[in-house]
């Protein structure tokens, strides 16, 4: 089976001056990557088959998703670990691991075949534990890091693109705001490009280690300090 399909800029550019208008429309966001990643999908999927967890993960078809709506078993895993810094983060933002799922469905996912449809549902559910891992928060300073560290994990063109229109939009926030934005988002892409591969991270093992060594596996170092900034506070 095949994973590349023909990218269609138009629909990507319409989909992102959406969202720049609406940053909290998450929906615009997966029609960017969906219709820029057609040709990068196979080489994505190809690098994750080819570690040993990726591979591990295609054969056993764990549900992450499972394992970060179960709230109870997150509660009982020792403070300091991943899983209780994950659980910390979803209940103060008021937000949970299934949020994105819906927002997701499209009707145009690359799903001719299934390992990438497992690995699109994977990194789409492992979101928010990279906002933890990488200490960024929701904010959209926070979003648009994240984004950066992602396109230079994935070297997805649809990622990239958001994060340029987050890099351009920073120009409209007040003046320390967009400094420490764009300061930001370029420190966010550099440090993906140094960390470890965060895609074929084994989640499921990682919640119960501590965050701390958790960032030092995979050489993400100490999180950023930054003011945050809020859709209201860009409005």
């Amino acid at each position: 089976m095949t994973v590349s399909q023909p990218i269609r800029p138009v629909e990507a550019l319409v989909a992102l001056r959406r969202l720049l208008r609406d940053p909290e429309d998450t929906h615009q966001a997966f029609r960017v990557v969906r219709a820029l990643d057609g040709r990068q999908a196979a080489r994505f999927l190809g690098r994750f088959r080819a570690s040993p967890d990726g591979a591990r993960m295609l054969r056993e078809r764990p549900s992450l998703l499972a394992r970060l709506l179960d709230r109870e078993a997150l509660r009982a895993l020792p403070e300091g670990s991943l899983g209780r810094a994950y659980l910390a983060f979803v209940e103060r933002e008021g937000i949970s691991a299934d949020g994105l799922v819906e927002v997701s469905a499209t009707g145009d996912r690359i799903l001719s075949d299934p390992d990438f449809g497992f690995l699109a549902d994977r990194m789409r559910d492992s979101h928010d534990l990279w906002h933890v891992v990488t200490g960024y928060q929701t904010d959209l300073i926070g979003e648009a890091s994240v984004l950066a560290f992602t396109a230079a994990q994935t070297e997805s063109p649809g990622t990239a693109l958001l994060v340029a229109g987050g890099f351009v939009r920073s120009f409209g926030f007040r003046a320390r705001a967009g400094r420490t934005a764009r300061a930001q988002i370029r420190a966010a892409w550099q440090r993906g490009k140094r960390a470890g591969w965060l895609p074929a991270a084994p989640w499921e093992a990682l919640l119960t280690r501590p965050l701390d060594e958790v960032r030092l596996r995979y050489g993400l170092g100490a999180p950023p300090v930054y003011e945050p900034f809020r859709v209201a506070d860009a409005a």
